[in-house]
């Protein structure tokens, strides 16, 4: 029986990725200044942390005029990163400084901080844990309340590991990631951290004027009940909502 489960695990993992299709249903403009870590849409309203030390910041953003109505700068010695809601507050990480901050969702105002041993680069939440990457392969679930860390997975594909793991989106029982420098958002299984798809995105990347070293293509949010989910990138002028394609 062991044999078995052992063999009926590794044709699993040699299952590669279908990809998904999708169509662009929206194109709205998007601040070409912000260095886009995370986005997060919530009570009708888009929430987005730009990066870079000395610019970091936490905005609310009027998703039709991509203008921020609401700026929360961050001080200059952090470089902030993704960025999730969790009931009435957003969850901001920051990259090498080990260190989130907490905030009322509804006027963005420091609700408090915790601590983390890692680097920090995306956050999502499943309802019940958040959910962080560290720019590994590895995801690691945290408890809400204390932070302390429940569980964790390490992503793959049928090849193997797969890293730079970056801002993370949690959409109908499955994660959805950029990857570093890469076109594609995976689609991952929570549970078993097996890759099962890919939107390839190459597209909309090549319409992007952009320093190709830094300007890539990040940043997931879904709007619930809508089917949609935007996406954009790295100081681009534009950020796009897409439908998926069913099936898949």
């Amino acid at each position: 029986m062991a044999g078995m489960l052992i063999a009926c695990t590794a044709a699993a993992d040699s299952t590669a990725p279908v990809e998904i299709g999708y169509s662009v249903v929206a194109t709205y403009p998007h601040d070409r200044s912000s260095f886009t870590q995370g986005l997060v849409y919530a009570g009708g309203a888009l929430y987005e942390s730009t990066g870079l030390y000395g610019r970091s910041s936490l905005r609310r953003v009027d998703l039709k005029t991509g203008k921020p109505n609401v700026i929360r700068p961050l001080p200059r010695q952090y470089f902030a990163e993704g960025l999730t809601v969790f009931g009435e507050q957003l969850i901001q990480l920051t990259w090498r400084s080990g260190r989130a901050f907490v905030y009322t969702r509804q006027d963005l105002r420091p609700a408090g901080e915790f601590r983390y041993a890692t680097d920090g680069w995306g956050i999502t939440q499943d309802g019940e844990h958040l959910i962080m990457s560290d720019g590994s392969a590895t995801l690691y679930f945290l408890d809400p309340k204390r932070f302390t860390e429940v569980r964790r997975v390490q992503v793959r594909d049928h090849r193997g590991p797969v890293t730079f793991l970056n801002e993370l989106e949690f959409v109908g029982g499955d994660i959805f990631a950029n990857v570093w420098r890469s076109p594609r958002i995976l689609r991952i299984d929570p549970e078993s951290g097996r890759v099962t798809g890919f939107i390839d995105l190459s597209a909309l990347v090549a319409r992007m004027e952009r320093e190709p070293s830094t300007d890539v293509l990040n940043g997931i949010a879904y709007i619930p009940g809508s089917g949609r989910f935007l996406v954009t990138g790295k100081q681009w002028p534009e950020l796009y909502a897409i439908e998926l394609s069913p099936g898949k």
